[in-house]
This record gives structure tokens, C-alpha cells and sequence, in this order.
């Protein structure tokens, strides 16, 4: 996507007028029919997507002004489509082959052509009713009623650990004294309550409380449509009962007793997280043993009845939320808002005490309203017409109806270019974990991301994922070296979404037969589509699958079984986690070679994965990650591949034979390589990597290396002036400064793991002016005071992880102004640390953390330091 905020409507329309913009260039000046028809369409559809951009600013509109938003929306899918073949059939035309094939195909082609040739004419036809529709209706007229959220054009601080959430220090200590009774039998405790009342953030702070009293714990979510094999599976791995990469098939008896015998003799504490009703409960109970050990089970649930089951109708096991307090309620909307050092300015008390009787005390409305409010000038005129965006029925309890609003509100205030990113969640099933790079990727490949600015596609499109989080439309999920890596999104926040995408055909979902049943009979083509099975592992797929499938653009597919991938022809986008595979021991991904348009694949599998022999046809695709599967063989031709921007598979063979003819990589992830192997030239395989000098993340992990080879990896890394993120893991001593010795590289890295694989002698010189570097994880033989000093001049340097061999005599001191925003440290040593860094007052001043590790033989002692 190249310019232009992307909205919902736009998503579509602005790549559909690209696309006519390039049939008029000088590569198809030889179809001139085509290049007369797509000048006149650019005309018509550039005029419609003014308009289509006003309406997206529109709260409500009139149905008859929907209706032809509706209709210009897919009548430009299909035009999108249209050209999209005829692109490929131009391509095709082009091809080497002899004179018999090429009259063969010519006689095919002509025959395609004209039928293209038609469809536009018709699409030129819709066009031309489209327009004349926007101006009958005086559409262009049409004014927003809302205004919208301005754009922060910087990376916004994503997330500070919070202070003990508003009003949750009595509910946590009540759930607790329940639990921690003398009682030695299993006991399960149950909090109940309405959604948003914060069920789950108070079942969290007692299991962080008291988890440390018990043997084993777990906390896992279940899903309104549980698979009850995934369900299980998924509470072994939070025990660490079993490998993530199992690919054993078992039944639902096996496993619960396999949890029954884990956990029998164990003092345990679970927390069962949202169940929905008692047929669930009643199978997932089965795996706690009725022990004398004072275990401990914390239900959470909206059901009154599924509460009581689960403490087997014991009322003083049962914990019933409350909305908050008007105190803790003023407290939580003004810690948002205003920070907790702040007070509400006179001028807007009263109208924030009218929106917080609109809230009723539910802590997600709060902190939504909050959010919205932070983004908003602080005036009250405009905190007036958040007011009375909320209606004016003040009812003693909010309904779900009520809390609905409130959320639509907040989506209804998203600035237009975050819209369809939100929208975008509903490709993913509920209680589900979502990587942050991973999801940008797929915001990139859907052209749903703008670089409208000139900036880098994936900072933007972190960016969007950073205000999302700031506006607590989604969850902060993972935190990893201070940065939220992942995400999860409510449940009622993936209703809204649900119901918009419905409401413009962006996304739809399918759990069984009959949901696929009905999206072939539904008024509009599927575009997107996420498929789930929750009954089972069999295929969910209609007979007329084909109709449904032939326009989808993305294909999300979750634990059930995959269609054949020819009848997807305009997918750009095809994700695949725990397929099931039945009793296949292959994934059969030969046929994604014909998926032309395919710019993204994502495959998580627990069994081999064959890719076809060749991927030249795929010109589109930027992301190719398959991280765990065992691949068959690797496609030829893969170094062909012009566009290809993210690089995730099992590498043995590949690096051999083409990686440094990938110029157009930006992020490389290479695991578990071989390279001692005779038959291959491991130096120059390596030195190609120095080739690839649009990387900007490089993730490697190696082994059997010897110095040739190191040399040859310094040498590579030293031609990599544009990485921002190098991790790396060889199992090496540094002997002779090889890679400690570079001469001024990677200007504008952010990140450097070496951690304990790859010991420098010293801290190396060049470290000194990374004046980008935000996590340093350092292996050396010896830190004097003067390198020590080197690191802690570095100005963004947040996370530092320093591992040292040998301690000099003389003691470091870390005085003020050194390491002015650093936020954690550890530091490791063989000797007493403690002796050896010293602090002065007000070193350190953003440090949160600190863990200083004496290494001995056989255990590590950490002493840590609160600065």
C-alpha cells in the first residue's frame, strides 16, 4: 500500500485505483482497449472513494446511503479481481516456450481475454449506475457527525506495569482467606460475575498472591466453543507436562488421566478462567484428584449456576463480583486519564461524575471511556458529547446492551486508518494469544497499513498495534525486554468486532457445517475467512465449499482439517496452526504455487509439511514462515522470490545453496544449522549472508562452527549496516576480536543478543556508539570499570544482561548519569559481584529491576538491589 489512509472501505478501493493507475503505464501500452477502459474506471472510482472516505467518518447512516456504500464495496472487490487476472494472464503471455505451445496457449489466452474483456465492460457498466447513485443521492453532502482521534505520528509509549488495579486489594484478600483455609481436601473456590466486572484480573492477583505456597500451578482460559482435546492439551503445557511439538493424537481420556496421575501427591493450584457452562466444568474437573493435599481450584465464570456446580453448591465458596465503588470508580478513570498524580480540573468534574454513573462502576467501561477520553482535548465541550454519545437511559444495572454501546462508542472514535486493523482480530478465535509481528505482517500483506509519511511499513504498523493497546481496545498480552509482544482482546470486545465485520462483509467465521451452510447463502461474497472446528476434528466443509472459497482473500484455518487450495484463486493471505491432519503424516501445500496473488504464509503444524518443487509464480509473497515443521524439501527457485521480506523455515540445506541471493530480506530466522558438513562450503554460505544488506532482523542459531566459519560470520555481519536486531547463538570464545574489532557497524541497531554463546574478550570498542541500542545481552572474559563506563554512556540503552568470567581488583563505581534510561539489569559472574559494582545515590534513575548473579560450581546466588 503506498499512500493514503487505509479505512475499511478504502482497503479495497485505494489498490483497486493503483492497479488501474498501472494499466495505463507504459508495461501495458500494447492492450489499449484495456488501458481506455481503465482510465475511465480510475475517473469514476477515484470520485466514489472521496466519498466512500467521508462515510467512514459517519457514525450512523441513512440505509439507502449504506446500501450503495455496500455495493461500491464489492462491486470494487470484484473489478480488483478482474484486473488481477488479466494481470496474470499479461504475465503469462510473456513466458519462454516453443512455437507450437506458444500458438496453443495464444488460442487459450485469446479466449480468457475476451472473457475478461466482458466483466470489465460490465464492471464499467456497475461503475457508471454507482456514480450516478452517488449523485442522486447527494452522497458528498453527507457530513460527519463525530469527529475523530488525531494521528500520533511517534512510537507511543506502550506499557508501564501498573500498580495494584483500583479497588482490587479486599476482593483479592477475601478470595484468598477462602482459599487458604485449614481444609487439606481439594477445595475450588468460584468468582462470578458479569462480564467486564474484572473476573479475571482478580482470579490473577490471587494466583500471584499465594501461588507461591503450592507444588504445581496453572492459569488457562476456556473459550465459548471449546475443543475440549485442544483444551486439555493446552493445560499439560501450562504444567509443562508435554513438548509443544507433540504430534501424538489422544483421547480426552487418556489425557485427563494422564493429569490425574501429574498432579496426584501435589499440593496444585489452578485457575479455570471464564467457563460458560457445566457440561465443561464437569469434563475439565475430572483431572484434579481428590487429594489431602490442600490443593486449590479458582473457578471464574458469568454463570450463577456453573459457580455453584463447580463448589458443588457450597455458598461460601462462591465470590460474586461487585461493580466498583464511586470512589475506586473516580480513582481508576482518573489514574487513566490524567495519571495518578493528578486531579480532575474543576471545569469537567461534573460531567465526569455524569459519565461514570453511565458506567456503573464495570472496570472495562471505565477504563474504555478512560481511553477514549485521554485521546480527546481536555475541554468540556467535547467531554459533553462523549457524555451523550452514552444515551440517556440511566438504569440501576448496565445491561449488555449498555456495555455494548460504550465499546462501539470507543470503536466508533478509532481514527479511520486503525479501523479495519481492529476488525482484523476476528480472524482469530477467542482467549487466543496474538504476536504482535506476526499480526503486522498480516496488516502489511492485506495492505491495510500506510505509509503515508514515508516511514518504514512495519514501525507503522507497530505503531498502530501500540495505539490500539493505549486505547485498551485490545490487551496488553506478553511482555518481552519491555515491550508488549503480544495481545489478547476481550470477549465482549471480539463480539463488537464480530458484529461489524459482519455488518461490512469483512470478516466471516465458520465453526461447523452449518455456519459454511449459511455464508454460501449469505447476501454477500465471503472475502475473508476464519474456519475453526470446535466439534471435533473432522471437515467442516459444505458441498458448495468451492462458491463460498473462490473469492476469499484470507483463509485463517484452526485445529480442523484443510479444502483444497485451487479453489482459493484470490488469496492473498493463508494462515494454518494446528492443522489436523488425521492420520496424514504430510501437509500437501504443493498447490500454494498456483496461488499467484499469495503474499503471506504462516504454517504451524505438529507433522511434515511438503512445499511445492518450485514457488517462481508466487511474485507477490513477502512472508514465508513455517518455524517449526519439518519440511520435505526446499523449493528451488526460492532465492527468486523479488518480494520476499520475512524468511521463517528449517534451513540445513537452503543456506548452501542460495541466501545470498536474497536481497530483498529484511528479517532472516535460521535454526539449527549444520555447516561442518563435507560437501558444503560453510565460509562462503556464510559470507553470503554479508550479501543481504537490507536485513534489519537476523536470528541465527548454529552449530558445529570453527573458527573459519566465526571469521566469516564477522565478516558477514560487518556489510550489515542496516540491522536493527541481531541474535545470534554459535557456542564461541572470542580469541582474536574478529567481531570485537568491527569498525563502526550497525548504526542503527536496537537490539543485540549474544547472550552465553558467544564470549568477547573484552566489552567491544564499537559498542560505544550504538546510540540506538535499547537490549544488550553481553558475554566477555572481563569487564574493567572503564567498558563498564562505555555501556552505561549509551542513551537508549534499556535492558542489559552482562555476563562476565573474571572480576577486576579494582571496584566499578556506577555513578550518576550513567545508563540514563536503563529499566533492568542483570549482571552474572564466577566471582562476588556485590564486591565489585557499587552504586552512588541516584544511579540508575529509571531502574525498575536489578539481579547481580554469583556463579558457583553447582547453584548461582542472586542478590538483588533495589537502586
Amino acid at each position: 500500500m503506498s499512500g493514503g489512509i487505509v479505512t475499511v472501505a478504502s482497503g479495497v478501493m485505494n489498490p483497486l485505483i493503483g492497479k488501474l493507475t498501472a494499466l495505463m503505464g507504459d508495461e501495458y501500452k500494447k492492450f489499449k482497449g484495456v488501458r481506455k477502459q481503465a482510465s475511465f474506471l480510475e475517473k469514476e472510482l477515484s470520485a466514489m472513494n472521496a466519498a466512500l472516505q467521508k462515510l467512514e467518518l459517519i457514525d450512523e447512516i441513512d440505509p439507502t446511503v449504506k446500501d450503495w456504500r455496500d455495493h461500491v464495496r464489492e462491486m470494487s472487490y470484484d473489478m480488483e479481481n478482474c484486473i488481477d487476472d488479466f494481470m496474470r494472464q499479461s504475465r503469462a503471455d510473456d513466458a519462454k516456450a516453443g512455437f507450437i505451445e506458444k500458438t496453443a496457449r495464444r488460442i487459450k489466452e485469446l479466449r480468457e481475454r475476451l472473457r475478461i474483456a466482458d466483466r470489465m465492460e460490465y464492471l464499467k457498466t456497475l461503475a457508471i449506475e454507482a456514480n450516478a447513485r452517488r449523485q442522486r443521492y447527494n452522497i458528498d453532502d453527507w457530513k460527519p457527525t463525530s469527529s475523530t482521534v488525531a494521528v500520533d505520528p511517534r512510537l507511543r509509549a506502550v506499557y508501564q506495569e501498573a500498580d495494584t488495579p483500583v479497588g482490587i486489594d479486599g476482593p483479592r484478600e477475601e478470595v484468598a482467606t477462602i482459599l487458604m483455609d485449614a481444609q487439606k481436601k481439594l477445595k475450588v473456590a468460584s468468582i462470578v460475575g458479569f462480564g467486564g466486572l474484572g473476573k479475571t484480573t482478580l482470579a490473577k492477583q490471587v494466583y500471584d498472591k499465594i501461588g507461591s505456597l503450592f507444588d504445581c500451578k496453572a492459569f488457562f482460559s476456556i473459550s465459548q466453543r471449546p475443543d475440549m482435546t485442544e483444551l486439555l492439551n493446552n493445560f499439560q503445557l501450562k504444567l509443562g507436562m508435554r513438548d509443544p511439538d507433540t504430534s501424538r493424537t489422544r483421547e480426552v481420556d487418556d489425557i485427563i488421566e494422564e493429569l490425574r496421575q501429574h498432579l496426584k501427591e501435589k499440593r496444585y493450584l489452578i485457575v479455570v478462567d471464564d467457563v460458560w457452562d457445566q457440561p465443561t466444568w464437569n469434563t475439565i474437573k475430572c483431572a484434579f484428584p481428590e487429594d489431602i493435599n490442600g490443593s486449590r481450584v479458582v473457578v471464574t465464570t458469568r454463570v450463577e449456576d456453573v459457580a455453584a456446580a463447580a463448589c458443588q453448591n457450597d455458598g461460601e465458596g462462591i465470590y460474586k463480583m461487585e461493580p466498583l465503588s464511586e470512589q475506586n470508580s473516580r480513582m481508576l478513570l482518573l489514574n487513566r486519564v490524567f495519571g495518578s498524580k493528578h486531579d480532575c480540573p474543576p471545569h469537567l468534574k461534573e460531567v465526569m461524575a455524569e459519565i461514570l454513573k453511565k458506567c456503573h462502576g464495570l472496570p472495562l467501561a471505565i477504563i474504555t471511556i478512560a481511553s477514549l477520553l485521554a485521546n480527546k482535548e481536555t475541554s468540556r465541550k467535547s467531554w459533553e458529547s462523549i457524555r451523550d454519545s452514552l444515551g440517556t437511559q440511566l438504569a440501576i444495572n448496565l445491561t449488555l446492551e449498555e456495555m455494548k454501546s460504550i465499546l462501539n462508542l470507543s470503536y466508533m472514535h478509532l481514527p479511520a486508518h486503525l479501523r479495519a486493523c481492529f476488525l482484523y482480530f476476528g480472524m482469530y478465535p477467542e482467549d487466543r494469544d496474538i504476536l504482535r509481528d506476526d499480526l503486522v505482517r498480516q496488516w502489511i500483506a492485506e495492505g491495510l497499513v500506510s505509509n503515508l509519511h514515508g516511514h518504514d511499513l512495519e514501525d507503522v504498523g507497530r505503531s498502530y498495534f501500540n495505539e490500539l493497546i493505549n486505547r485498551s481496545m485490545i490487551q496488553p498480552g506478553r511482555i518481552y525486554r519491555e515491550e508488549v509482544v503480544s495481545c489478547r482482546v476481550h470477549d465482549m470486545m471480539l463480539d463488537l468486532i464480530l458484529s461489524k465485520c459482519d455488518e461490512d462483509n469483512f470478516i466471516s467465521v465458520a465453526y461447523n457445517y452449518n455456519d459454511m451452510a449459511r455464508l454460501h447463502g449469505n447476501k454477500y461474497k465471503v472475502r475473508r475467512l476464519s474456519v475453526s472446528s470446535v466439534a471435533g476434528r473432522g471437515a467442516t466443509y459444505a458441498p458448495t465449499i468451492d462458491i463460498c472459497l473462490s473469492q476469499v482473500r484470507s483463509f485463517t484455518l484452526f485445529w480442523t482439517r484443510l479444502p483444497s487450495l485451487l479453489l482459493f484463486k484470490y488469496l492473498r493471505v493463508l494462515r494454518i496452526e494446528e492443522h489436523s491432519q488425521g492420520q496424514e503424516t504430510t501437509l500437501d501445500l504443493t498447490a500454494i504455487g498456483q496461488l499467484f496473488l499469495l503474499r503471506y504464509l504462516y504454517v504451524t503444524v505438529r507433522c511434515s509439511v511438503q512445499l511445492p518443487a518450485e514457488l517462481q509464480g508466487l511474485v507477490y509473497l513477502e512472508t514465508l514462515d513455517i518455524p517449526s515443521a519439518r519440511l520435505k524439501s526446499i523449493p528451488s527457485d526460492i532465492a527468486q522470490l523479488s518480494r520476499l521480506s520475512y524468511l521463517d523455515i528449517r534451513m540445513e540445506k537452503f543456506m548452501s545453496e542460495c541466501i545470498g541471493n536474497m536481497k530483498s530480506l529484511r528479517s532472516l530466522v535460521i535454526k539449527s544449522v549444520e555447516l561442518s558438513m563435507k560437501e558444503v562450503n560453510s565460509v562462503k554460505v556464510i559470507m553470503g549472508l554479508g550479501e543481504l544488506t537490507n536485513l534489519r532482523t537476523l536470528r541465527i542459531g548454529v552449530n558445529g562452527w570453527k573458527k573459519a566459519e566465526h571469521d566469516a560470520f564477522a565478516g558477514s555481519l560487518a556489510k550489515l549496516h542496516n540491522l536493527k536486531s541481531l541474535n545470534f547463538s554459535t557456542g564461541y570464545t572470542e580469541e582474536d576480536n574478529q567481531l570485537g574489532s568491527l569498525s563502526n557497524p550497525f548504526p542503527h541497531l536496537e537490539e543485540f543478543i549474544g547472550g552465553y554463546s558467544w564470549e568477547f574478550r573484552r566489552v567491544p570498542v564499537w559498542m560505544g556508539g550504538l546510540n540506538c541500542l535499547r537490549i544488550l545481552e553481553l558475554r566477555v572474559m572481563e569487564a574493567s570499570t572503564q567498558e563498564v563506563n562505555l555501556l552505561g554512556q549509551l542513551p537508549s540503552l534499556v535492558v542489559l544482561w552482562l555476563w562476565t568470567s573474571h572480576i577486576p581488583k579494582e571496584r566499578t563505581i556506577l555513578g550518576t548519569g550513567l545508563f540514563p534510561v536503563l529499566k533492568r539489569l542483570q549482571f552474572w559472574a564466577e566471582e562476588d559481584v556485590g564486591a565489585y559494582l557499587g552504586f552512588e545515590a541516584g544511579a540508575m534513575p529509571n531502574l525498575g529491576n536489578t539481579a547481580l548473579y554469583q556463579l558457583a560450581w553447582s547453584t548461582c546466588t542472586a542478590l538483588r538491589r533495589s537502586i
